[in-house]
């Protein structure tokens, strides 16, 4: 009979985590067991389990102590955890939301709600694994994009870096973190609608490539649309190209109309394009790309102050990378 999903179940109490398991065996699940947070903390990290249920009292680590650190870590802190007790006062339960439990039981367990939650929680963790799915599918294809020109390998990461450590910098909250970071690797997704022969071209483009080439990010944002979770991402994708001055694309946008995010991907996309090889030139040295951005954004590309500061910033990471290479 197929498996229902993985259970973790974690109690210091021998006979209490036996009737647990024995419960959710009973109902098809493949049940994992630990009698103490630090190894619960390994088994979550080598099996990987659907869902933890967590005793709250244990020596050592508490199980509100594995829930927190669950919920902390970028890997697991979208597997669903319960936390399990017999003790009913609301200080222990506030302790838990705030680590992150997604649910609570009492004990002694009734069976009946055992299976309810942990069903409802598993149908949960399906649908996010569908959308981590999806997200992942579209990451890669940013890579496989990248990958279609030589001279781009490793841009995705750079612009994630660039992009992440500058977002940091202007102390961004996380998810405009996560944002920023996908959106390193997905801003020209829609050039996967650009023949070779435009994208690859080691010549001038024509006015007629030109404007096939324009329509990438709007391609790209269509193609973002049907994954929920890249709501955010979005803006990033339709609008890495415009400039302050209005004279950008695909929407003409403007000053602080803009968002802020995509102009963060543009300044480091562009710093990336000048900084390494292109089919149509050699990478220039890092201060010649300094003093083309600046001149760039004097010329109504993008926020000058925010130039400056990714510019104050690049240089005095090199700087520190210089320092430990001595």
């Amino acid at each position: 009979m197929r498996k229902a999903g993985k259970v973790l179940v974690v109690d210091d109490y021998e006979p209490s985590l036996r009737g647990l398991g024995q419960l959710l065996e009973h109902a098809h699940y493949i049940v994992l067991t630990a009698t103490n947070g630090r190894d619960a903390l390994e088994i979550v990290k080598r099996e990987r389990p659907d869902l933890v249920l967590l005793d709250v009292l244990m020596p050592g680590l508490s199980g509100v102590d594995v829930c927190a650190e669950l919920k902390r870590n970028a890997d697991t802190r979208l597997t669903p955890v319960v936390l399990i007790s017999g003790e009913q006062d609301r200080q222990t339960r506030l302790a838990g939301l705030d680590a992150g439990a997604d649910d609570f039981l009492n004990k002694p367990a009734d069976p009946e709600e055992l299976h309810t939650r942990v069903r409802s929680l598993m149908r949960i963790k399906r649908l996010t694994d569908d959308l981590e799915s999806a997200e992942s599918l579209f990451l890669t294809l940013g890579r496989i994009i990248e990958a279609r020109d030589p001279c781009t390998e490793g841009h995705c990461e750079r612009l994630a870096e660039y992009a992440t450590t500058l977002g940091k910098h202007l102390n961004l909250d996380q998810a405009d973190l996560d944002a920023l970071y996908r959106g390193a690797f997905l801003h020209d997704v829609g050039k996967i609608a650009i023949p070779d022969r435009v994208l690859l071209k080691k010549g001038r483009l024509t006015r007629k490539e030109y404007e096939l080439m324009k329509r990438h990010s709007a391609i790209g944002d269509d193609l973002c649309r049907t994954v929920q979770s890249f709501e955010a991402v979005r803006p990033i994708v339709r609008h890495h190209h415009e400039r302050v001055d209005g004279r950008g694309y695909p929407d003409e946008l403007a000053g602080d109309r803009i968002p802020l995010l995509a102009q963060i991907v543009s300044i480091v996309d562009v710093f990336d394009a000048l900084t390494t090889d292109r089919p149509y030139r050699k990478a220039l040295p890092t201060a010649t790309a300094y003093r083309m951005m600046r001149d760039d954004a004097r010329g109504g590309w993008c926020q000058e102050d925010l130039v400056a500061v990714f510019i104050d910033l690049h240089r005095s990471r090199e700087l520190e990378r210089a320092r430990v290479a001595v």
